[in-house]
């Protein structure tokens, strides 16, 4: 408004000259000033995110209990900067089977790597620290591609694209928060958002018999509502996935099925509410989509119907220690179960029903339901208690 009214106030020459070079020096400068107001924002992420990879890591080595020596820190170097190369997709046939590939060698390489560093852990810690491996080396490659753009922006000077990058901060940041505590969630063995699937299993389960069906894929068989259910679930009560769809082939082929039922966490959209229950079609399951590729197979070939339950939670909470609202969804989670069973089928059919999720700090019989209760609720009045000293500061 100043230099407005120095242009148009000014009565003589030198008003208006002055007017022109202060204008002129403006539109020169500005740029450059935005950008380095940007390059400041955009390294202290970057320094935030490398220091948060750091103290992920260095929790990873400390909850790893092994002695911290020159040989262990390197290999967990070295594995840190693991990575996978996705198969050819040019000619689509077949790529689900190359995928297939691909996630078994990567997983044999996280158990060998678990193995060497703790051979004398029992195979549920080695479970919770390939977990919370994954989480820390996702964090780090986010703090990687992050630091590769910052100095892409510094050594080019480039306003543009240092503003597209600080358009996505808000969101990386969020995530990468999420990252870390999720980490420290995954290697303790504590139950996360993602958890609700196997949590619902187990419900079902109670105290029937489980059998493991398919690499970490437990099956147990329950009679409910007069139907005969066949529940899976990744084996617990460490982080495990297993391999579900291979598991629902192998039953379907033994055993004529007439539904399939599949349970798991789903984003949320800003505005819904977290733990939130829907129901649909289709089969509920995150991931690259081999398992649900080999689920969608099986039912197209026995033209078997899938319905879906899903708990809504943000991707973030995914992936964090579980929260009460995430809980308290069971019930209604059961009362969804209950009209899928009732209204859709009929006595004396066989249903499957998979707790689709990460297995996290939830076991293999319904003793757990309480065990996971109580520890959401510890771990909510101690959030709450953060928060209040927080507002308080």
């Amino acid at each position: 408004m100043v230099l407005f009214q120095i242009g148009l106030g000014g009565q003589d020459m030198f008003s208006w000259v002055l007017w022109i070079v202060v204008m002129v020096v403006f539109f020169m400068f500005y740029p450059r000033i935005m950008l380095g107001q940007i390059m400041w924002k955009l390294e202290r992420t970057a320094r935030n995110l490398e220091i948060m990879s750091a103290k992920s890591k260095a929790f990873l080595l400390t909850e790893i209990g092994e002695k911290k020596t020159k040989d262990l820190k390197a290999s967990v170097d070295r594995f840190y900067e693991f990575f996978s190369i996705a198969p050819i997709d040019l000619d689509p046939a077949g790529i689900i089977k190359k995928f297939d590939r691909m996630m078994v060698d990567q997983k044999t390489r996280f158990d060998y790597f678990v193995n060497q560093i703790i051979p004398k852990a029992d195979s549920e810690k080695k479970a919770n620290i390939e977990m919370g491996f994954a989480g820390g080396i996702t964090l780090y490659t986010i703090a990687k591609i992050v630091r590769h753009y910052v100095e892409i922006v510094k050594k080019t000077k480039n306003f543009q694209i240092g503003m597209l990058l600080q358009m996505q901060l808000p969101f990386i940041e969020k995530i990468a928060k999420s990252l870390e505590k999720g980490t420290k969630s995954l290697a303790r063995g504590e139950p996360i958002g993602d958890s609700i699937g196997p949590l619902v299993a187990v419900d079902l389960i109670g105290n029937n018999k489980t059998e493991e069906v398919e690499e970490d894929i437990l099956l147990a068989k329950v009679k409910k509502e007069g139907r005969d259910l066949f529940v899976l679930k990744s084996k617990g009560p460490g982080g495990r996935l297993g391999y579900p769809g291979k598991a629902i082939q192998r039953i379907v082929s033994k055993n004529k099925i007439a539904k399939i039922i599949t349970v798991d966490a789903a984003a949320k959209l800003e505005g819904e509410k977290t733990g939130s229950v829907a129901e649909g079609t289709g089969v509920a399951m995150g991931g690259i989509g081999v398992e649900r590729s080999y689920i969608e197979d099986v039912a197209v070939q026995h033209n078997i119907p899938i319905d879906s339950i899903i708990v809504k939670m943000s991707s973030e909470q995914a992936i964090q220690p579980m929260r009460k609202a995430i809980k308290d969804a069971l019930p209604k989670v059961r009362e969804s179960m209950k009209r899928s069973l009732l209204e859709r089928t009929k006595k004396g059919d066989k249903i499957i029903v998979l707790g689709v999720g990460n297995t996290s700090g939830v076991g293999n019989s319904g003793s757990w339901v309480k065990k996971v209760s109580d520890w959401v609720e510890k771990e909510e009045r101690k959030l709450k208690k953060e928060k209040k000293k927080d507002d308080e500061d």
